[in-house]
């Protein structure tokens, strides 16, 4: 038997767990396949733990637990066309470092980059930027294994099945490759400074359609930027407000040369757009249609002003433009998305669905890797390409074996 004996698995947070019968470490496509055959004929469910950044359960399984993380680096690289070609388990930050030698950045990426590529693309991970989708609409191409260990190879030529893949949470196959649509290699030039929040929602919109990136945290209270490690952005504060305040960041290319300051610096793409985050919270994340986000921001922090006054972790506030990928949050959709968390150890579950009544309001869809509240009707009135992507989910894996529970609730 290729597979081991499986044991106890936690993701980064620690707020999933599950224990595995049996896991495997595949350090090749040929290896993946075997494997993922192998517990097919054993009529045991497959999921992929990926680096664990998710906090919803989509990892969690009894049967096997993959693991892909000697799956990584470069296989293919056309600079021509700069489509490059990566295997599942590379890191982003890993990818950027190899894109930046081959004098290529990604299009946009978000502000962690511990992920695996092929797990955060396919849970919707998103940066910001008015004009930019998220990361999954830069995959051109994938690999897919799948029950019987074959292989199912997608590309452009049947835009549907991209489309359907891009965003799919593993329910598919397995990835063991994703092809990147990348552009030249580019400087980013970062500004962060502080603003009041009204002053912050006068410019929203000048801010968003003026800068290639834009967003801002809305902490509540002094000691809420501590929660997510945010600098101290006093010295260039807009506002004397110590809370209920804004910390405001835009990126722009620049041909400029690099430089580090304080509050202020450029660099290479990759090298700029992640921050620093302590694994001490629990996120809940939605994409509701940009129309609606400054309504949508002022109601949460309302909420937060007055009836759940001990949850003081910021809002993160983003922008992300609309893409075709079935199950993309973004689906169709120009986006804000907002984002809340609760402390570990403290019961923040009457907040978190405070927070999801809101923003249910505005017909919002959740980050597939962050908290929610939906279930299988939420996602048929949502995504209106749910019943689509169940059809070709039960056509490739009539049996479930990439399903779990909290999945087979959602899409099966």
């Amino acid at each position: 038997m290729n597979l081991e004996k499986g044991g106890h698995w936690r993701n980064w947070v620690g707020n999933q767990s599950c224990i595995s019968r049996y896991k495997g470490a595949p350090a090749s496509e040929a290896q993946l396949a075997q494997m993922v055959a192998e517990a097919n004929a054993h009529n045991l469910n497959i999921r992929v733990a990926g680096s664990g950044h998710s906090f919803t359960p989509v990892v969690g399984t009894g049967g096997v637990l993959l693991s892909l993380a000697g799956m990584k680096g470069v296989l293919d690289a056309d600079l021509a066309t700069r489509r490059v070609t990566f295997a599942a388990g590379t890191r982003i930050g890993e990818a950027g470092q190899a894109l930046k030698s081959l004098g290529l950045s990604l299009t946009n990426q978000g502000d962690i980059d511990g992920q695996a590529v092929a797990g955060a693309f396919a849970t919707g991970t998103h940066g910001t930027g008015a004009k930019l989708s998220c990361l999954a609409s830069q995959v051109v191409g994938m690999r897919l294994v799948q029950p019987d260990g074959g292989i199912l190879t997608i590309g452009e030529s049947d835009i549907d099945m991209l489309h359907a893949a891009q965003v799919s949470i593993g329910v598919l196959g397995v990835i063991s490759a994703v092809t990147l649509q990348t552009m030249p290699a580019y400087n980013l030039h970062e500004k962060l400074w502080r603003e009041d929040f009204e002053s912050c929602m006068a410019r929203h919109d000048e801010l968003a359609a003026s800068h290639r990136h834009f967003g801002f945290f809305w902490c509540p209270v002094p000691e809420s930027r501590h929660l997510y490690c945010l600098p101290d952005l006093s010295p260039v504060s807009l506002t004397d407000k110590t809370a209920d305040y804004c910390e405001m960041k835009t990126l722009d290319i620049t041909d400029a040369p690099p430089m580090v300051r304080e509050f202020e610096k450029i660099a290479y793409s990759s090298e700029v757009y992640p921050i620093e985050y302590v694994p001490n919270f629990h996120e809940l994340e939605y994409a509701v249609p940009i129309e609606h986000g400054k309504e949508a921001v002022r109601a949460v922090r309302e909420l937060m002003l007055t009836k759940h006054t001990n949850c003081i972790y910021p809002i993160e506030y983003r922008f992300t433009a609309g893409d075709p990928a079935w199950m993309s949050p973004f689906h169709h959709m120009d986006s804000i998305t907002l984002s809340v968390s609760g402390g570990p150890g403290i019961d923040y579950w009457e907040y978190l669905k405070d927070v999801d009544i809101i923003l249910r309001r505005y017909g919002s869809r959740p980050h597939w890797g962050k908290l929610h509240f939906l279930d299988t009707d939420d996602v048929s009135a949502l995504y209106p390409r749910a019943e689509d992507f169940r059809a070709l989910r039960r056509k490739l894996d009539p049996e479930g074996r990439f399903l779990n529970d909290h999945l087979r609730m959602l899409f099966g």
